[in-house]
């Protein structure tokens, strides 16, 4: 069973920097036969998808609100999964998650996703 731990989050102000972790254990396959996507909730909302890469290609998909500041990366080596944030803002505030799909696409819905972490709290204060 797949295994994902995030790490990474914290209290941050606007403009600063964050980079999140999430090492997955227990894969079957290797970490480039999985989807791997990033999502994010915050109170009172529904989860939404920030940012997702292929399992094939490695292709990558963005929500609008954090192009240009987010980016998705992946260590093979490591079995882990990044997501560097820059400029933060505090609309970016929520319970960050990741996830995983084995053979899946860069399609960044949470109904895509099977496997998932716990989550790691990033809180941006204006």
């Amino acid at each position: 069973q797949v295994q994902l731990v995030e790490s990474g989050g914290g209290l941050v102000q606007s403009g600063a920097s964050l980079r999140l972790s999430c090492a997955a254990s227990g894969l079957t396959l290797d970490l480039n036969y999985y989807a791997i996507g990033w999502f994010r909730q915050a109170p009172g909302k529904e989860r939404e998808g920030v940012s997702c890469m292929s399992a094939s290609d490695g292709s990558t998909n963005y929500a609008e609100s954090v192009k240009g500041r987010f980016t998705i990366s992946r260590d093979y080596a490591k079995n882990t999964v990044y997501l560097q944030m820059n400029s933060l803002k505090p609309e970016d505030t929520g319970v960050y998650f990741c996830a995983a799909e084995k053979y899946g696409t860069n399609w960044c819905l949470p109904r895509a996703y099977d496997s998932w972490g716990q989550g790691t709290q990033v809180t941006v204060s204006s």
